[in-house]
């Protein structure tokens, strides 16, 4: 086996041993102390209520799910057209790159609430979701376009480029290394937007995603539940990543360092 099979057998055992070593202790602890279920449950109630509550919390899933897809689909484009513009007019970014910024540092949590009560729940959820998303793609990608190699920027200016054709075939392709690791990061904070957004939700009395499962869990006393609950989101969220790292090195694998080195 060569050194990069190791290392990759590695990457996935390594975790994979810590996970059973802490379900084991997890299970330990709850049988040494006898610790009640609507404390902490075992992690087998845990699995049975997943197999159990699997109609409902599938179809919760999906839900949330279908916002952050939405949420993050609308921070990429959003996030990529609004950088290029401020790549292309420098006085709409200094207008407008401010504005944005203050819109990241405000807490959605403090703005869930808020957006509940003039837009509809399903709407405010998905605004929620975008907020979060949308900003690490602006950032990374205006740093990208700003980042140029300045050599080649003077080149393209040799050769008469338009300032399109200079976008297109020089900067774009240049600042796509930070646009895909912007889209890994608002990949993530698409679902965590739409979670935070879904728990204020459930504490006005609607909502049907994931989110509001936990949070209608905690409600009753359903601990099981709640735990099976956050499983799928964990799961979720790293799947998400996964398949948004593995666009990365696709796209990246054949030319960029950072893809070029995990290959050797």
């Amino acid at each position: 086996m060569t050194r990069t099979k190791k290392d990759r057998a590695l990457r996935i055992a390594l975790p994979l041993a810590m996970l059973a070593l802490a379900v084991l202790a997890w299970d330990l602890v709850v049988r040494a102390f006898a610790i009640p279920p609507y404390v902490l449950p075992s992690p087998a109630r845990v699995g049975a209520t997943l197999v159990n509550d699997a109609p409902l919390l599938w179809q919760s899933l999906k839900v949330t799910l279908s916002i952050a897809f939405q949420g993050f689909v609308l921070a990429a484009f959003g996030g990529i057209a609004l950088a290029v513009t401020f790549n292309q007019w420098r006085i709409a970014e200094y207008s407008l790159y401010p504005y944005a910024v203050i819109l990241q540092v405000t807490p959605v949590i403090a703005i869930a609430p808020l957006l509940l009560i003039y837009l509809p729940q399903p709407l405010a959820v998905l605004a929620c979701a975008w907020i979060v998303a949308f900003f690490p793609v602006l950032a990374n990608t205006t740093l990208g376009l700003n980042s140029v190699d300045h050599n080649l920027v003077s080149l393209f200016h040799l050769y008469k480029a338009s300032r399109w054709q200079m976008l297109l075939h020089l900067k774009l392709p240049a600042a796509l290394p930070q646009i895909l690791a912007g889209l890994r990061i608002a990949g993530g904070l698409s679902l965590i937007g739409a979670v935070v957004a879904e728990i204020a939700a459930g504490s006005a009395g609607a909502g049907s995603g994931l989110a509001y499962r936990i949070a209608e869990s905690g409600y009753r006393l359903n601990i099981s539940r709640m735990f099976a609950a956050l499983l799928l989101l964990s799961l979720a969220g790293v799947a998400i990543f996964l398949v948004l790292s593995a666009l990365s090195h696709m796209l990246l694998r054949r030319w960029h360092d950072s893809a070029v080195r995990q290959e050797r």
